[in-house]
């Protein structure tokens, strides 16, 4: 079971490249981010056509998340992250697939700081380490895919020269981001490549893409019962370096099948 995460930076300015890449890797979930459409917007019929069932939750303009199933329709089982019920931005969805629950977050990314905006990033992350805490324990198999706008460490970023009060690096959004993987669960890029930092983003301005200069801030976390039925992670890079692409380019995992702890 491959399941990827994917920030496309507006789904129908990039619907050519999301469609040419489902084509290509023909993931079984995809988590999108960052649709910036309504719900009347989102191009539920051309993903149909390539062969996938959706489940969405719009905004207009910004943000905006999406899973997508190739074998079976999503059952929604979560469209806001709880803890603020004033809160109405289009940042989180959750869903079950063939029995692995998939939640799909879009962390905010709290710039400018300091301000309201560095506050909210800090409050919505407190939110979903509590609400995480309890999914890591469900016993379910469980992923937490989706831009997480956090640069775990220094060694997550080609420099940080130019990101030193960025709110990506800062200490509080290291920290809230650390604090979730002490919970237990496995980031997946890291495991498979402990010692090369895989780059999922590259910035539009100064030549980014063209010099590698990267950061990893997409991530896909796993509970127990998932870490141990994973068998590899990567990054699709070559989707950053299509035409008209995403400032992101996809992170996935392989699944092996559920594992039947009772026949061993």
């Amino acid at each position: 079971m491959r399941i990827a995460t994917f920030n496309i930076n507006g789904v129908n300015t990039r619907l050519a490249n999301l469609l040419a890449w489902l084509k290509d890797t023909r993931p079984d979930v995809v988590c999108l981010q960052e649709l910036k459409a309504t719900d009347a917007q989102f191009p539920a019929g051309a993903i149909a056509d390539a062969g996938y069932h959706t489940v969405w939750q719009g905004e207009h303009r910004w943000n905006g998340v999406a899973i997508l199933s190739r074998d079976a329709e999503p059952i929604v089982t979560r469209r806001t992250l709880p803890g603020d019920p004033r809160d109405c931005q289009s940042r989180y969805l959750e869903a079950a697939v063939n029995g692995v629950l998939i939640v799909c977050l879009y962390q905010p990314n709290g710039n400018p700081r300091p301000g309201p905006k560095f506050d909210y990033k800090l409050a919505w992350a407190e939110r979903l380490n509590a609400h995480a805490a309890g999914l890591f324990d469900t016993g379910a198999p469980v992923v937490l895919a989706g831009d997480y706008n956090v640069v775990p460490t220094d060694a997550d970023i080609y420099n940080t020269r130019s990101w030193k009060k960025d709110a990506l690096l800062q200490p509080e959004s290291r920290a809230a981001f650390s604090r979730l993987l002490e919970q237990g669960w496995t980031d997946a890029l890291e495991a498979r490549f402990p010692n090369e930092p895989q780059w999922t983003f590259w910035s539009y301005f100064r030549e980014s893409w063209a010099r590698n200069a990267g950061l990893r801030i997409d991530h896909m976390l796993l509970n127990g019962p998932a870490a141990e039925r994973l068998t590899d992670a990567g990054v699709d890079r070559a989707v950053r370096g299509a035409d008209h692409a995403s400032d992101h380019a996809p992170v996935w995992v392989e699944l092996t099948d559920a594992i039947d702890h009772a026949a061993r």
